[in-house]
């Protein structure tokens, strides 16, 4: 959510940051509901005033014995006239937050400029891709050969984008997930959470995913719905609270099942687990001082990447541009992991800042110690990382001739000491 302070101080600038998410101007449009919103609460408040005034002199005017016809006129006069003005209030300040609602973070000034990934950043590539004297098979064709990987079976039981794992490759993913929380929590300081998978319409608001995204997301028969990260509940953690600064930032990891309806994703990576409707992740978050979250972001980016390095596997790490961020984000690193089955490097973590974005929506704050006063805290999200996809590279760096899978070394103690899953 913006700031409607700064749009009126500054509606240059707020343009020229939509103009570089590729958007048309809005300050204009913005403004003149404001000035309309703003105009009628005027009018609202001035209403008020004279009622009460009146019902005081009406009092007095009885008390006295004096005639108090025209005052109490006026009075019913004014409250029928406040009625309409309330409505007007209502329906123009929510025109005015819908507004506001609808357009994304701006960029932030380092963020290269562009319509789409084709314009993202390199900015650092690590490892690379491993030798191997025979073709390289994608996860489909090695987890369907070691009989431990079921499309037909998710299928059956829910449609299409669904998976069976078996034995040792659902092991495999278990011990991936419990890997990245044990490094996450003793090493990097984040608290795990076990939240609710089920959230209110206010918590998905509050992470920018309603009201512009709703058909991405599964909604139950009562109006709760799946979340599509863990991001939308740990970052709600935060909804409401004044913070102290010293307790600042906040870092929350969690492993959830995420659930996702894919709307706009007709026809892309319809084949394997790259794409699928429900998959487990490890989200980071943290709720972080407003003066240290670009900080707060290079850590949290690391912590992602220091998974991968442990895993020995390939990867790069993107900016991404103005045109391929996502809606709440002000800025993002995106870290895309070598599939060699696929030949390309695909994203297995976004971290992003998101600055005060989602703070405004969920009224998030923190206390500042000196002046008592407090400001919006800055909340920052990433993929820990996102564990299914992890599962596909593990399978496609370190698939072997034979179709067995070596098992990398951090993995085996959470495999019973496992070394290869053979077919």
């Amino acid at each position: 959510m913006h700031d409607i302070r700064y749009i009126r101080d500054n509606g240059d600038a707020f343009d020229a940051g939509l103009a570089r998410r590729g958007l048309p101007p809005m300050a204009e449009t913005i403004l003149t509901r404001d000035a309309e919103w703003r105009r009628v609460t005027t009018e609202l408040q001035h209403a008020q005033q004279r009622r009460n005034e009146a019902s005081k002199q009406i009092g007095m005017a009885k008390k006295a014995g004096e005639p108090a016809d025209a005052l109490m006129r006026e009075v019913g006069a004014l409250k029928d006239r406040m009625a309409t003005l309330e409505e007007q209030d209502r329906l123009l300040a929510g025109e005015v937050e819908e507004l506001l609602a609808g357009l994304p973070n701006l960029p932030a000034a380092d963020v290269p400029v562009g319509a789409d990934e084709s314009a993202n950043a390199l900015a650092r590539t690590v490892g690379a891709p491993k030798d191997r004297n025979f073709p390289a098979k994608d996860h489909v064709a090695i987890g369907e050969g070691l009989g431990l990987m079921d499309f037909a079976a998710g299928a059956k039981l829910s449609g299409a984008r669904f998976v069976v794992l078996r034995r040792e490759l659902a092991r495999l993913e278990r011990a991936i997930a419990s890997f990245m929380l044990d490094t996450h929590t003793s090493e990097f300081g984040y608290t795990e959470i076990s939240p609710p998978l089920l959230v209110r319409d206010e918590a998905l608001y509050g992470t920018g995913q309603l009201p512009k995204f709703a058909e991405d997301q599964f909604r139950t028969t009562d109006g709760l719905w799946l979340i599509p990260t863990a991001e939308v509940p740990l970052t709600n953690l935060a909804a409401g609270e004044i913070i102290d600064e010293a307790d600042l930032p906040l870092r929350f990891t969690a492993y959830t099942p995420c659930f996702r309806s894919e709307a706009g994703a007709a026809g892309r990576d319809t084949r394997g687990m790259i794409r699928q409707h429900q998959f487990g992740k490890v989200e980071l978050v943290s709720i972080a001082h407003p003066d240290r979250s670009d900080e707060e972001l290079e850590r949290m980016t690391n912590c992602a990447e220091a998974i991968l390095k442990r895993l020995d596997l390939p990867y790069r790490v993107m900016v991404l541009s103005t045109g391929d961020m996502g809606f709440s984000a002000r800025k993002t690193h995106d870290i895309e992991v070598w599939l060699p089955g696929q030949g390309a490097y695909r994203e297995i973590s976004s971290c992003s800042n998101c600055s005060d974005f989602q703070a405004r929506r969920m009224k998030a704050r923190v206390r500042n110690p000196e002046s008592g006063k407090t400001e919006l805290v800055h909340t920052l999200n990433g993929s820990g990382l996102a564990v299914g996809r992890t599962l596909i590279a593990v399978l496609e760096n370190y698939q072997q001739r034979d179709g067995s899978i070596r098992i990398p070394e951090a993995l085996q103690p959470y495999m019973g000491g496992l070394e290869v899953i053979t077919p």
